[in-house]
């Protein structure tokens, strides 16, 4: 509990404090926002915020839950230290927040709403995933657990879905294919959601709280676990300590980060931010073995995502009509009259009001095993 308040702690003071000297440092070179034309016109007035605000968010992250490890090292030198997993998700989150990094860079120095083009994007963000989706199946512990597994998980592996059902060699790829679609998902529902000010941040806030929830809950009713009385519904995940350790950090730099960034925002998240936070966000369902949950926990973006698949597709099946007024659905919203504030807390309580069914599906799957 210690290590959990002192990740949160940190985290939030490095958000808090950095976010304005970042604020400086691209306003001095001029590093502002550039707002699409077809938007919403309320939002013209927010061209040339700095922007790439997620590097703080990133930065304070590693550097929370690098010192918050070194801090448990120096109380104890039995401490083991970071872990495979916690190594693997801070890769996936600071991978993503690379990849996000290059086109909001490329979107500031040309000036456009278009940074990095699709092939692009693409390729880099499968490169990352791909890397990370091959690493989790590998550095099995004592147990002889790995990170993640072929198996297909809800609240836990789910008995007889396997990727693997075809040999290894078909399952490894399998998953690759799976956990690149689970990241591909998460970054496209995050970025589709970063679009008003405090959205992205203060959703993300409470997804990672249920992790950080999830975690702790794994950790204590582990396989490994000594005198477990209720063994045979244990979790088999490995490092969910950890996990809750980093998801707590990741929540207490977003609260830091969304002091900055509620109306009227003093400085976007960008690509860097949506795209690292998405990744973070697929990591932890891969390796706490929450993959469908995901799409209760995160049931916003998925909302959000599918305002986008529908406008779109009903726009080339219907020949130019649009089911929206325009998509994402956030904006939708501010085109009938919404004010920005009252979009975002509003989305913010169906955000509340998902991650608690999540919450309750998690728990009530124990319970059904008991």
């Amino acid at each position: 509990m210690i290590a959990l308040l002192m990740g949160a702690g940190l985290g939030l003071s490095f958000a808090m404090v950095g976010t304005p000297l970042f604020i400086r440092l691209l306003v001095n070179k001029g590093y502002g926002q550039f707002i699409r034309d077809d938007g919403p016109t309320s939002h013209h007035t927010k061209r040339g915020t700095p922007t790439m605000g997620g590097a703080i968010v990133v930065g304070s992250v590693v550097f929370a839950y690098l010192i918050t490890h070194l801090v448990l090292w120096l109380l104890d030198s039995r401490s083991t230290g970071p872990t495979v997993s916690g190594w693997l998700l801070l890769f996936l989150m600071v991978g993503m927040g690379l990849v996000g990094f290059l086109d909001d860079f490329i979107k500031i120095s040309k000036q456009r709403s278009l940074g990095l083009n699709a092939k692009a994007k693409l390729i880099l963000q499968a490169t990352v995933g791909i890397l990370f989706a091959v690493l989790a199946l590998a550095f099995p512990d004592e147990r002889g657990l790995t990170p993640a597994t072929t198996k297909i998980s809800f609240a836990r592996d789910i008995p007889g879905l396997d990727l693997a059902f075809l040999g290894l060699t078909a399952g490894v790829i399998l998953f690759i294919i799976w956990s690149n679609l689970i990241i591909t998902a998460a970054t496209n529902g995050v970025n589709l959601t970063d679009g008003l000010d405090g959205l992205a941040a203060g959703a993300s806030v409470m997804v990672f709280g249920a992790y950080t929830l999830i975690g702790i809950w794994q950790g204590n009713q582990s396989c490994g676990s000594p005198g477990l009385v209720t063994s045979h519904v244990c979790y088999d995940v490995r490092d969910p300590l950890d996990l809750a350790l980093l998801a707590v950090i990741i929540f207490g730099a977003l609260i830091g980060f969304l002091w900055w960034n509620t109306s009227p925002a003093k400085i976007f998240m960008g690509d860097t931010g949506s795209l690292a936070i998405g990744g973070a966000v697929a990591g932890f369902a891969i390796l706490s073995r929450t993959e469908i949950l995901l799409a209760i926990i995160g049931g916003l973006f998925v909302m959000i995502t599918l305002s986008v698949i529908i406008q779109v597709g009903y726009f080339k099946i219907s020949g130019g009509k649009r089911v929206f007024k325009m998509a994402p659905l956030q904006h939708h919203f501010e085109l009938k009259g919404w004010a920005e504030v009252t979009v975002v807390v509003r989305f913010w309580i169906l955000c509340g009001l998902m991650v608690a069914v999540g919450l309750g599906a998690f728990y009530a799957e124990w319970v059904v095993q008991l």
